[in-house]
């Protein structure tokens, strides 16, 4: 189990488990236009889902999760948080929900699966919660097209080495950057994601850098002040 301040994450049938990325972009993403609706794809464990629950006032809060063993897990994460009246997961593939669902989401996020430079581990699970041919960048781009409201936020964090790409897929969709964080290591190491916020409406993104620590359990006060209300040491 891993524990957070308001809430707790079983993960023991989950291929991925909580990691920097989930907790980053469940931190990070903008709330900005008080969202009465939010849409995980993608769950997992339900880590964003829970943070966006506690971050906002949002009524609706809906998840989706491929894997039978991650939607069950992310189902009990749900029902054993302080916001069950809100979350609702959904056992299905991205093409099945676009099928069935009709309504629109103020927030979208995704923490997508994608390529790393290392081989394929041989863990199948694992493997597809990770890489990127189980849900293209573009089926996610056209299903965040397809949900999103007019005033809705759509966010993601990738690799840096993807953000040109993704930025133009977006683009090409009528969804346009309205901030951008690329994310560092340590001071030294080479920006490795970047957290990529997008709405409907053309403009200057506000872009930044953020560092997580100075030295091992070093923790700079900018990755501080963003995880503060939920790890349990921050």
């Amino acid at each position: 189990m891993f524990q957070f301040k308001q809430f707790a994450i079983e993960q023991d049938r989950c291929a991925m488990k909580v990691g920097t990325d989930g907790v980053l972009l469940g931190a990070w993403t903008p709330l900005i236009n008080h969202p009465f609706s939010i849409l995980d794809i993608g769950a997992g464990t339900g880590l964003i889902a829970l943070m966006l629950a506690q971050r906002s006032q949002a009524e609706q809060i809906d998840a989706i999760e491929i894997d039978a063993d991650a939607y069950e897990q992310c189902v009990e994460n749900f029902e054993n948080s302080p916001w069950n009246d809100r979350l609702y997961c959904y056992h299905a593939g991205l093409d099945e929900f676009v099928d069935e669902v009709e309504e629109l989401f103020d927030v979208i996020v995704s923490n997508p699966p994608f390529y790393t430079d290392e081989f394929k581990s041989g863990d199948e699970k694992r493997d597809f919660a990770r890489f990127e041919d189980a849900l293209p960048f573009e089926e996610l781009i056209e299903a965040a097209d397809f949900f999103l409201s007019d005033a809705g936020i759509f966010s993601v964090i990738i690799p840096y080495k993807e953000e040109v790409r993704f930025v133009q897929l977006c683009q090409e969709r009528g969804l346009f950057p309205l901030k951008i964080t690329r994310v560092k290591g340590t001071p030294t190491t080479e920006i490795k994601r970047s957290l990529l916020a997008f709405t409907r409406i053309q403009q200057t993104p506000y872009i930044d850098e953020l560092v997580i620590e100075t030295a091992r359990h070093q923790y700079t006060p900018e990755y501080i002040e963003l995880t503060k209300d939920f790890y349990l040491k921050m």
